[in-house]
């Protein structure tokens, strides 16, 4: 997946390179910046950042990995928040762009970032997490690279408090409305119309003489229609090239249900039109599940920024979207 937010300890991330939270001073310090030192051998790291010597808010530098699973350590000073009107916002959004700048002029083709000043530099984290995401997001629109933002624990990581609360609110709601629909009766008045439904022996290969396009030719014709490229709908779904090219060359490949929701919303359907090419997957959207109900949300209002319903997602301890 392009962009994913994890649960993990950023000093244990198996990719080409860390981002370290540093100071302009490249001191070693506390919070992620000691653990990162601590991790990759103090004096070592110590010894060559005191030779690049400084950096400047916003920039990025980078050191070797030493003793860590990464092969670089690219150090960026967040700005201390002061009060959201001093550049603290184009200040943090340069941090992410010359990370991921650097990173690739230095060939890597995976990156883990922490939360940038997110910690005792103060910057809201919800606002800081909305940062970290457009600059991702416009990186990716032009590049190639798995990215994560790598959050220690839940407290580290925050929403908008009132899209959480929106979206509860809707699940509450939902999963009441499911209970209240669906009783024992019902249920079993549900399950003696499908065994009345099923096909006899004699009709099955008219049946199958019909079947409707799959999964895979049902979205080549949808992306056919939505004017846009391959890459855009790929892209915009959070799915890996290589995936979109196993989907393309095998009409019958069948991805995982999170792939065909997401690109339902890459295509922005609606409710219907998404449960239809999900379910040539094989698979529903149901109120009975708290990730289905989440994407219904973000599908009836009309919002299908897959980076901010992974988000929503994450703080649910939901699976994300994408690959």
């Amino acid at each position: 997946m392009p962009f994913k937010i994890i649960r993990n300890d950023i000093t244990q991330m198996n990719v080409d390179a860390i981002v370290n939270a540093a100071n302009i001073d490249l001191a070693p310090g506390g919070g992620v910046c000691g653990a990162i030192f601590r991790a990759a051998g103090y004096d070592a790291l110590a010894a060559e950042c005191a030779k690049l010597g400084h950096c400047e808010t916003g920039r990025a530098v980078c050191t070797k990995g030493y003793k860590l699973p990464a092969k670089y350590i690219i150090h960026t000073p967040g700005p201390i928040y002061i009060d959201g009107r001093h550049g603290e916002e184009g200040l943090l959004y340069s941090c992410y762009k010359s990370c991921l700048d650097l990173a690739k002029a230095k060939k890597a083709k995976s990156i883990a970032f922490p939360l940038i000043s997110s910690g005792i530099y103060g910057y809201p984290k919800a606002e800081a997490l909305k940062v970290a995401t457009n600059a991702i997001m416009d990186f990716l629109a032009e590049n190639d690279m798995d990215i994560y933002l790598v959050v220690y624990d839940k407290s580290a990581f925050e929403i908008s408090s009132k899209l959480f609360a929106d979206v509860e609110e809707f699940i509450r709601y939902a999963e009441t409305d499911q209970r209240r629909r669906l009783t024992k009766r019902e249920a079993a008045e549900a399950y003696s119309m499908m065994d009345a439904a099923l096909p006899t022996v004699g009709n099955i290969d008219e049946m199958l003489r019909h079947m409707d396009a799959s999964f895979s030719e049902h979205l080549l014709a949808l992306i056919d229609k939505s004017g846009m490229t391959d890459a855009q709908v790929y892209k915009k779904a959070n799915i890996d090239r290589k995936l979109f090219s196993k989907i393309r060359s095998n009409p019958q490949y069948k991805p995982g249900k999170t792939t065909a929701v997401a690109f339902a919303l890459a295509l922005e359907l609606d409710l219907d039109g998404a449960r239809d090419l999900i379910g040539r997957a094989g698979y529903a959207l149901s109120r009975s599940s708290k990730f289905d109900i989440i994407i219904e949300y973000f599908i009836t209002n009309k919002n299908y920024n897959i980076f901010e319903i992974n988000e929503v997602l994450f703080a649910f301890d939901q699976p994300l979207i994408g690959a």
